[in-house]
């Protein structure tokens, strides 16, 4: 396994107490810091984990996994999970086609 390396500039929080379910997390970029990391590194994407410490602080770790391009280049199989660690619910397709029966003046937006 290689060293762990983590992005300089960048910080990763649980979401705010209060927040919806649709918010999963928060990131906190510091421009200089995180612009100065990213001109060091090399290729066009950067790829990280977000990942919950043991002490429960979250962090944001560098996935520098490459595909295996002798063996096929199987990706590894991951499981998904949700915040902090639990199993993500599984998407189903609809059983049928939903039913509009709003108007277009219900949007929030």
């Amino acid at each position: 396994m290689s060293e762990k390396k983590f992005i300089d500039g960048l910080i990763v929080k649980p979401p705010r107490d209060g927040a919806p379910d649709y918010v999963v997390g928060k990131l906190s970029m510091k421009r200089e810091q995180l612009i100065a990391w990213l001109q060091q590194q090399s290729g066009e994407w950067v790829n990280a984990d977000i990942k919950i410490a043991n002490s429960g602080s979250w962090y944001a770790q560098v996935d520098d996994w490459k595909p295996n391009r002798q063996g096929g280049g199987n990706a590894p199989q991951r499981q998904q999970t949700g915040g902090y660690g639990q199993q993500r619910p599984q998407q189903q397709a609809p059983q049928q086609a939903p039913i509009d029966d709003f108007a277009d003046d219900d949007l929030n937006f």
